[in-house]
């Protein structure tokens, strides 16, 4: 028996992720149909979209060089910086969608509302608005995870007087002008937000964190710090920490010289915060290094080292929660971001029902989100068999074994990936995937169903 490659598939979301998984799917021949909240593709990188779930802002630019965060099927222009704006990526991802004729296969302004297995017949049963109900054979999630705000939880204890925003609703630096800000965060959008405001603020920005993270510039030694990353990527991890972390302390120093604290784990244990400017406004007293609250009252907020300032305007750089609304506990679990996938893509019980983008990178997330796309299209499309479900568990297990001794239990194991060694491994798993196919020993799909592979499978791809 010949693996069936006809096959219609949903995709939910038109990000990145969405946007290569629509690509991949329609290059192995499949029917596809795209669904997402905007009015236009580009996900989080559409500033002030119809959806109002992006988070981008106008200085926002890449925090990963364009080098490494390109798709492989589609290189970044040679004449823009090496961390293009946020009008460049923008841009790129309406271009990608151009460039492959994405766009008859989206549906632009629709929400996904429920996505149901239909226990009869196979397949799955997707519910918009507007849209109806449909049927596919097969779901590719790619929503994305940094559009639903965290906040601080509990609440710091007392109240404030004053303005208080997440760093997801900050567009322009001139809602800050003439006031006294504090952001209590220490990513990449804390760092910026800080940058920005210093600016037009009424005193030094005040900057608050619990716990530190490596500073990293945009720039080591002349080059895109990111590039010395890759030239090391062959080694063990403890290893190119350690070597990561000499040159940063020989070209920086350490954040404890610029007043903010140590960092909590060492370099690739926690995503590093990427930025040049925020050494540059430290040392100019632009912007000042604060510890964690410790209570607010009134416009006066109260530290753990005892010292009290009064702020107009507190900006919460509290990340974001993983959030997956249309569907059900059945495929969640009580926690998204626990959910346990074979190579980050495969549901365990129904691997028609697919993730692309529901990870956490060391680097990019462009070239990871491409390589994803590719494995569910090899699936869906007939020429990649999975392992048995109790190697896929082994492999699930191992991971998360690994993920765990290096970031720790409230690190999202689950969902951490090491950059380059993942974007190296899915096309060896594309690989291995085919051999099993042609040997008969993993599992294929067949229509909207999974079963065993059998030795003749392959004939097709003769």
């Amino acid at each position: 028996m010949t693996p069936t490659t006809q096959c219609r598939v949903a995709v939910i979301g038109a990000g990145a992720a969405g946007l290569t998984a629509v690509k991949a799917l329609l290059d192995a021949g499949l029917e596809v149909v795209g669904f997402d909240k905007n009015d236009r593709p580009g996900g989080l990188w559409v500033l002030d979209s119809s959806s109002g779930l992006s988070p981008a802002y106008g200085s926002l630019h890449l925090n990963t060089s364009k080098g490494r965060t390109e798709f492989a099927d589609f290189p970044m222009p040679e004449e823009w910086p090496d961390y293009p704006s946020v009008g460049h990526v923008a841009g790129y991802l309406a271009d990608y969608a151009e460039k492959f004729g994405l766009a008859p296969h989206l549906r632009l302004d629709t929400t996904v509302t429920s996505i149901e297995r239909d226990e009869a017949g196979g397949g799955w049963v997707i519910s918009s608005e507007p849209g109806g109900a449909e049927s596919f054979d097969a779901v590719v999630v790619a929503n994305g995870h940094n559009w639903s705000p965290r906040w601080p939880s509990p609440p710091y204890p007392g109240g404030f007087s004053g303005t208080q925003m997440h760093a997801h609703d900050y567009r322009e630096a001139d809602a800050f002008r003439d006031k006294s800000v504090l952001v209590v965060g220490m990513g990449n959008s804390a760092m910026d937000i800080a940058v920005d405001a210093s600016f037009v603020s009424r005193g030094p920005v005040l900057l608050s964190a619990r716990r530190g993270v490596h500073v990293v510039p945009k720039y080591l030694f002349g080059r895109p710090a990111d590039a010395t990353g890759g030239a090391i990527a062959f080694l063990p991890w403890r290893l190119r920490q350690r070597l990561a972390e000499t040159m940063l302390r020989i070209g920086v120093g350490r954040p404890q010289s610029y007043g903010l604290p140590a960092p909590a784990v060492g370099l690739f244990q926690n995503h590093p915060t990427i930025s040049d400017t925020i050494m540059h406004r430290l040392t100019h007293g632009e912007v000042e290094a604060r510890p964690g609250i410790e209570r607010m009252e009134g416009d006066s907020i109260r530290f753990t080292d005892g010292r009290d300032d009064k702020v107009d305007v507190i900006v919460w750089a509290t990340g974001y929660e993983v959030t997956i609304p249309f569907l059900s506990e059945r495929w969640l679990g009580d926690d998204p971001q626990r959910l346990r996938l074979y190579r980050r893509v495969f549901h365990l019980d129904e691997p028609t029902l697919a993730f692309v983008g529901l990870m956490q990178s060391t680097g990019a997330a462009l070239p990871i989100v491409e390589a994803q796309s590719k494995l569910v299209a090899a699936y869906l499309g007939g020429t990649y068999a999975l392992p048995p479900r109790a190697a896929q568990e082994r492999s699930v297990e191992r991971s998360l074994t690994a993920a765990t001794k290096r970031w720790g239990v409230s690190g999202r194991p689950e969902m951490r990936v090491d950059f380059d060694r993942f974007v190296a491994e899915l096309p060896r798993e594309v690989k291995a995937g085919s051999r099993r196919l042609r040997r008969g020993t993993g599992m294929v799909h067949a229509g909207s169903r999974t079963r065993v592979a059998e030795p003749d499978s392959a004939k097709a791809l003769v």
